[in-house]
């Protein structure tokens, strides 16, 4: 019966940490095959980025309602659903024939990685009740998550190159249905408990989501003053804050806006919501820069981001040491300091850059991240009671997510903004026609895209030679741009982070009601101590 016991709690885990991997490696794995999807379905870039929004959106808007609804009707029964959404939508997507169909299936993949990421770790504290078991048990399930955001790219190249973009689809597929066997077989039911669904501050946070998505996508290619931009970005400040307001209301709030009257708190929060804001925004425009513009194979792309793979990895432990020694400020700091510096230093290289040259920025890029994953997490269960944590873990992978939606529409706004600007002045300048911009800004989407005559050429393949270089210079200036930007953003954080921590290591955070709040006695000073009930 041990036996027997011990082998069904290894083949949960199993289910876990597969599925974990399997929805955080589709966070990125995308990325290495916009190129190819931009040449075969016909999309330019802004067409791009609502294929990597798709996803994220729905997912970010939906993370803490999916935790609310595992609650609700059983945390095992709603992680079955939102795995099987999450596998439809991967073959959906693999055999999608156009770039609405593709943004589509992705949503539906947002939906079920909503559902099923919250339930994961509930489950597996269930399973495990031992508390060294469980320890090691989530041990494996964190690194498996990290490890899964980390290879993403380096596996997506390969797949594109031998099976093309729907392959970064596909392998979701078999995984998925063998998740969904063990799943029923293996995880227990766990029992629903009262809980009230905020479906007003759902509705909220994601039509203002949605509306601000949409004006900073849509904004440098209708043009800033369109009637549609401008109501979609007012309406997105509006429903902001009837959000904020209807959540300060509320007994049972889908987010608790107590967590940020903690400076600590506060702090970790912003800082996990401007590492991703930076680094997911530079993750969407590499892969463009290594294919569009200097001609790399998707498996060269995937590979280059090696090295920040491998610094992410050993950040972990380093910031683990350093939160223990120092508390989470100076690892924050530092991690924010240093992802600042390698996006900003991406600036100083152009289209005639070899790798070696800007090595040191994927370094830094990689160290500062995993510099900060480990001391929001820390900061969190250090400052919040036992029974909020769940809220408050829920509310830092939000913002995560939340800072790469946010990253990718407004670095990228900044990027075709200037790009645009470019090419219509290239044009001029080349006595070619008006819709040059356009058609260059298409062109970089093609991966292989080369000059007029080029094999494998896409879009770019209809441009003459001295149109082409026009068009990859246009990419890299707004480029150097779009990371001029979220490098003094990053570096701004910092400062800012600096000062949350200061002050709040010296005051403590405020109690839910706003009083004072007080520490407790292993020196910590949890959010929500003095909630009654």
């Amino acid at each position: 019966m041990g036996e027997s016991g011990a082998r069904r709690k290894g083949l949960a885990l199993a289910t876990l940490c597969i599925t974990m991997f399997m929805s955080m490696v589709d966070n990125v794995i995308v990325n290495i095959a916009l190129p190819r999807i931009g040449r075969e379905l016909d999309t330019g870039i802004s067409g791009l980025q609502w294929v990597v929004e798709g996803y994220s959106l729905v997912y970010a808007a939906l993370l803490l309602t999916g935790g609310a609804l595992g609650d609700r009707y059983g945390r095992t029964r709603v992680f079955r659903l939102g795995l099987a959404l999450f596998t439809v939508g991967s073959a959906a997507a693999a055999l999608a024939g156009s770039a609405g169909t593709l943004v589509a299936a992705r949503m539906l993949q947002g939906v079920g990685a909503a559902l099923l990421t919250p339930g994961s770790l509930a489950i597996l504290r269930h399973v495990f009740t031992d508390e060294r078991e469980r320890a090691r048990a989530i041990g494996l399930w964190s690194a498996v998550s990290a490890l899964g955001l980390s290879v993403g790219p380096v596996i997506g190249g390969p797949v594109v190159d031998h099976l093309g973009w729907a392959g970064v689809f596909w392998i979701n597929v078999p995984v998925g249905v063998v998740g969904l066997v063990l799943a029923g077989r293996v995880l227990p039911d766990l029992a629903p408990r009262a809980r009230r669904i905020d479906l007003g501050g759902l509705v909220l946070s994601a039509a203002a989501l949605g509306a601000l998505v949409y004006a900073l996508i849509e904004g440098p290619s209708r043009g800033w003053t369109d009637a549609r931009v401008l109501v979609c970005a007012a309406a997105s400040v509006l429903l902001l804050v009837a959000f904020v307001l209807l959540e300060r209301r509320l007994a049972e709030p889908m987010l608790d806006l107590g967590l940020f009257r903690d400076g600590v708190l506060g702090g970790a929060l912003l800082s996990g919501f401007m590492v991703s804001f930076g680094m997911f925004g530079a993750m969407f425009f590499l892969p463009l820069l290594m294919q569009g513009v200097l001609r790399w194979a998707p498996t060269d792309a995937g590979y280059a981001g090696l090295p920040m793979t491998a610094m992410i990895v050993a950040g972990a432990p380093v910031a683990g040491r350093l939160t223990g020694r120092h508390g989470p400020g100076l690892p924050l700091v530092l991690g924010l300091l240093l992802c600042a510096a390698g996006l900003g230093g991406l600036s100083f290289y152009g289209a005639q850059a070899r790798y070696p040259e800007y090595l040191w920025t994927l370094f830094a890029m990689g160290l500062g991240m995993g510099l900060t994953f480990t001391p929001v997490s820390i900061a969190v269960l250090q400052r919040v009671t036992p029974a909020r944590t769940g809220m408050a873990s829920a509310t830092v992978n939000t913002l995560r997510e939340l800072g790469g939606v946010v990253g990718v529409a407004a670095l990228g706004a900044v990027l075709t903004h200037r790009l645009t600007e470019s090419l219509t002045a290239s044009a001029a300048r080349l006595g070619a026609p008006p819709e040059l911009a356009g058609r260059g800004a298409d062109a970089l989407t093609g991966g292989g895209a080369g000059p007029a005559g080029a094999p494998g050429g896409g879009a770019g393949a209809v441009l003459p030679a001295s149109v082409q270089a026009a068009v990859d210079g246009a990419f890299v200036d707004g480029l150097h741009l779009a990371v001029r930007c979220g490098s003094a953003g990053l570096a701004a954080t910092a400062v800012v982070v600096a000062v949350l921590l200061r002050r709040g290591g010296r005051s403590g955070p405020a109690a839910p009601d706003g009083g004072p709040g007080q520490p407790d006695t292993a020196g910590r000073h949890p959010v929500g101590a003095g909630r009654a009930g």
